[in-house]
């Protein structure tokens, strides 16, 4: 009886372990999320594949004359924008980090749930939210600069007094958000299917 407590111990560490590592493996996805690209657009008569680069904390000029053809609405940021997105992923981070190690249980209404799954859920629900909500709010933007978020726009060329294309595409990045954001809430769902029976 005793060995079969001790077999039951070590699967039932073996299972929260697996859990851990599927968590930090679902934080490294969405910090390589955070470090690629969004969106990306380049300007037909400029050299390069990307002229300007949306990322989770902002927009990145890779080339400066991008500003002449596109409204200043397209690419400027409120000061406050970025600090406040790394402070978004710092909290995320730690939030993760704690869901590793806490085995806390709390009740929300008539559900019965750990910490570590209302933390890992959060943050998997926050992120799709960034992920909606920047989508959305580069559309406006992208409208109100004169061109389309996604697909083939034409604009004035002060260059030559013509006109080219402005082409803006979803890039990898954005895909892998969303997936760390299903990953995460898959997770925080399936937590004790994976640990096994409910740890108080």
């Amino acid at each position: 009886m005793a060995a079969a407590q001790a077999t039951g111990t070590t699967q039932s560490s073996l299972r929260l372990w697996l859990f851990r590592a599927l968590v930090v493996g679902a934080a490294g996805l969405m910090l390589f999320s955070w470090f690629s690209p969004w969106w990306g657009a380049r300007i037909s008569d400029l050299s390069g594949a990307d002229h300007i680069l949306l990322r989770p904390w902002g927009v990145e000029i890779a080339a400066p004359e991008i500003r002449t053809y596109a409204n200043s609405s397209l690419y400027s940021m409120p000061a406050f924008f970025a600090p406040l997105m790394w402070l978004y992923l710092g909290i995320c981070m730690l939030a993760l980090a704690v869901s590793l190690f806490v085995e806390k249980r709390i009740t929300l209404g008539r559900f019965k749930l750990s910490l570590p799954q209302v933390l890992i859920g959060i943050v998997g629900l926050s992120y799709l939210i960034a992920v909606g909500t920047a989508l959305v709010i580069a559309h406006l933007r992208a409208g109100g600069g004169g061109v389309s978020f996604l697909g083939t726009s034409v604009v004035p060329n002060p260059m030559t007094g013509g006109n080219t294309r402005f082409t803006g595409a979803l890039k990898l990045g954005y895909w892998l958000a969303v997936g760390a954001g299903f990953f995460l809430v898959a997770l925080a769902v399936l937590r004790n299917t994976i640990v096994g029976k409910a740890r108080t």
